[in-house]
């Protein structure tokens, strides 16, 4: 596996937080601390719904995480996942798209024969990224409803 990313385990809670919460504020969105912790602790606890990464940066230190959860889809053929997060705190280092290439292989040795993803309508940044690691936009319209 790629030196760039590490498996995150519960032990990682305490470093994961403050990403999490910078990255809330970078795509524009709540941070809810109870909310996020009901949905990472089953995540660093196995891998029955995703797994959590931690993306390190050349000297070592972590720079970033990512989180993909596991789906299942007939026109997938099975398993399938979302990349559900992806921050680094230093965009244009090329670090990202290490930690991408990384990630989907990773998802692939887990058994997923796609990954989706979704950015904010506003974020042709994040988009630009997307496209240059091999993403492409889809006709699919996701649409949401709260349970």
């Amino acid at each position: 596996m790629h030196d760039v990313i590490v498996r995150a385990r519960a032990v990682d809670e305490a470093v994961l937080l403050p990403l999490i919460r910078e990255f809330c504020e970078v795509d524009q969105h709540p941070f809810e601390l109870e909310r996020v912790l009901a949905g990472l602790r089953p995540l660093l606890a196995d891998d029955r719904h995703g797994q959590v990464w931690l993306i390190r940066e050349p000297g070592g230190d972590v720079g970033g995480y990512a989180v993909v959860t596991w789906g299942w889809s007939l026109e997938s053929g099975g398993r399938e996942c979302l990349l559900d997060e992806i921050y680094v705190r230093t965009p244009g280092t090329g670090l990202g798209g290490q930690a991408l290439e990384a990630i989907v292989e990773a998802a692939a040795g887990a058994g997923a024969s796609a990954m989706f993803l979704e950015t904010e309508a506003h974020n042709e940044r994040a988009r630009a990224f997307y496209q240059r690691g091999g993403f492409t936009t889809e006709d699919s319209i996701w649409m949401s409803r709260t349970c």
